[in-house]
């Protein structure tokens, strides 16, 4: 089934003026900001751009296609999209700005954002997620907690700075946490940039807390938002979404389906399907009903502890939690029994769920692996 890379085959050759933007080109702009364009793309403050076709000259003179592949994150893929990009009409020509990333160990935070202009007058400006380490899943998680998080105050920030008052067509997105960046933003930008703002893109983005789903400005936003979650959501079904969302089929099974490549595509959108599979919303339910009960210093010790569990089993990506041994699923095991009895309860059915996910997607690769030989 097709995905992203066949959608620039089918629809590469036609600029934004003659076919308009989908949501699909959402996707794209949101996994493109994956690539890392330190010293390519210019800061913000500079005033500068450059065409999506020369960044990636430029990347891949210092980047060979064996080191990408050897790297862990699946968001590897961003630079051979790019690449591909790079060979169309479509995309070659769209002038990259403001590029920014900010690392903080102290913070638990990694910001990273992207203005992309497009050829028919309108900017999407695109926010980072998070890779699939697990230091990234915390942040996701730390939203649970934190009424307002280092990422969601800088990128308030960043849309302040890099809107113009002549930039007329405004769209935001991101994937996984950029989703919830790219929403969260929009939500607290001025309001002479949201009046301005025509669509905000969430990609499997986690959702929020009750206090900023009851905002004024937020119900205003609403009707703006676009939300995507793959079937078996995770990182998208945390938190609360008061907007209504889009289940995308997927080409795998279980958590690896936040990845975006594994997205299916139907022309100029999606693959769509009526609901989200059963074990996420189990997950959703089960994590959701028991949050619920803790106040916010509960919320981060239970955080804290699970990913402390995960740390000293050295689970240090998702694919290593999804992958993982029986063996070494109750080794996982065995180090939660030092927390409260309804912390394990939790943490076990959360483990569970990716053990169980896990196993079905590597079923489906094997499969997957056998028809093509």
């Amino acid at each position: 089934m097709a995905n992203m890379m066949d959608y620039l085959d089918w629809r590469g050759d036609l600029s934004f003026t003659q076919a308009e933007f989908n949501e699909v080109d959402n996707l794209i702009f949101s996994e493109l900001v994956y690539v890392d364009f330190k010293g390519i793309v210019p800061p913000p403050g500079k005033g500068e751009s450059i065409t999506l076709k020369e960044a990636s000259r430029i990347f891949f003179l210092s980047h060979t296609e064996e080191e990408i592949n050897e790297r862990v994150s699946s968001t590897k893929a961003a630079a051979f999209l790019m690449k591909k990009m790079a060979k169309t009409r479509r995309f070659a020509d769209l002038e990259l700005s403001d590029y920014i990333e900010e690392i903080s160990a102290k913070e638990e935070s990694q910001f990273c954002a992207m203005t992309i202009k497009l050829d028919d007058g309108g900017i999407f400006v695109s926010y980072s997620g998070t890779d699939n380490t697990m230091v990234g899943w915390k942040e996701n998680f730390n939203m649970s907690f934190l009424s307002e998080t280092p990422g969601q105050l800088k990128a308030v920030d960043y849309l302040n700075r890099v809107i113009s008052p002549r930039q007329k067509k405004i769209r935001v997105g991101g994937h996984s946490k950029g989703g919830n960046l790219a929403v969260y933003a929009s939500v607290h930008s001025r309001e002479s940039i949201q009046n301005r703002i025509l669509s905000v893109y969430s990609n499997d983005g986690p959702g929020f807390t009750e206090s900023m789903i009851h905002r004024e400005d937020y119900g205003k936003m609403l009707p703006k938002i676009h939300t995507f979650l793959p079937e078996s959501s995770i990182v998208g079904m945390l938190l609360e979404h008061e907007e209504e969302y889009q289940v995308v089929e997927s080409s795998v099974t279980g958590p690896m389906q936040h990845d975006a490549m594994t997205w299916k595509v139907m022309g100029n959108s999606f693959l769509h399907v009526k609901k989200v599979a059963k074990q996420s919303v189990i997950l959703d339910q089960t994590l959701k009903s028991w949050v619920g009960k803790m106040d916010i210093a509960q919320r981060e010790n239970f955080v804290d502890a699970l990913f402390l569990v995960l740390k000293e089993a050295d689970i240090k990506t998702v694919d290593d939690l999804a992958n993982i041994t029986f063996k070494k699923f109750l080794e996982l095991m065995k180090l939660t029994n030092t927390l409260d009895k309804e912390s394990q309860e939790v943490i076990s059915k959360t483990l569970q769920m990716f053990f169980s996910e896990g196993n079905r997607t590597m079923k489906d690769i094997v499969k997957m692996r056998l028809e093509r030989s």
